[in-house]
């Protein structure tokens, strides 16, 4: 196990960036304005059809640029000249992100589930992503809903911390996962196997007893999405962090 840096507990993280009017959430400008205010990052990873890591959150394309289909479908070229919606630029590739942070802030990143089922189907993202960060000297770590994509990193880059994104896993919010699955993963039986050092919890539910009994045991504790003074009070009851957007942390 690698222990997450003191540096990720220090300042509030910005979720998907500093995003807003004008910046696009994981894009340059977003990225720019967090390193900017001195925020902590955290973005996405997606996968385009040459193998290469973009930073995006979505499966599909409709929700932030003017195109449709799944991200995969794209080479990274094509996906660089989608624009993104509510800016003036395209969609970015997770090496020149990492050139733009520059180790100037710490560096969360999530690496979107390619399995579609939280399964074994993983490997050809995790290697773009270890293969952009080998040599990155900033303080980064990597964490995944998919417990397989988090045991991937640790055999590609077992000095790189890593954690957890985790949540109720309620059938709302996960349809398609089957509810064996969804109430396993519910208890994050997974922690120590992987070497994780911290979980990403959803802040609706950091009450949760798993997520004290973790806390107990010396996990470093973070949190999703949080969107208000108030609301960011109340999460840091429980949580070592949180992750922010919509407001000034």
């Amino acid at each position: 196990m690698t222990s997450l840096p003191t540096a990720f507990l220090s300042r509030p993280i910005a979720h998907r960036a500093l995003h807003g009017p004008g910046a696009p959430e994981n894009s340059r400008s977003a990225v720019r304005r967090a390193v900017s205010a001195g925020y902590g990052i955290e973005i996405d990873l997606q996968l385009s059809a040459d193998g290469v890591a973009m930073v995006f959150h979505d499966y599909a394309l409709s929700r932030l640029t003017p195109e449709t289909g799944a991200l995969q479908q794209r080479s990274a070229d094509e996906l660089a000249r989608i624009p993104l919606k509510g800016g003036d630029e395209t969609i970015p590739t997770f090496k020149e992100i990492l050139a733009l942070v520059a180790g100037q802030v710490p560096l969360l990143i999530e690496i979107k589930d390619q399995d579609g089922a939280l399964g074994p189907s993983v490997g050809p993202l995790e290697e773009a992503a270890a293969r952009d960060l080998a040599g990155y000297t900033g303080p980064a770590a990597v964490m995944s809903f998919n417990p397989h994509s988090v045991a991937r990193m640790a055999d590609l880059a077992p000095d790189l911390p890593r954690g957890l994104t985790t949540c109720a896993y309620t059938a709302d919010d996960w349809p398609t996962i089957p509810a064996a699955i969804r109430k396993t993963l519910r208890e994050i039986p997974d922690f120590d196997r992987v070497g994780a050092s911290f979980i990403s919890h959803d802040a609706a539910d950091l009450r949760y007893t798993r997520v004290a009994a973790l806390k107990h045991q010396g996990a470093a504790i973070l949190c999703w999405t949080i969107r208000s003074a108030e609301a960011e009070a109340e999460a840091r009851k429980v949580a070592h962090n949180v992750t922010f957007e919509g407001y000034t942390a």
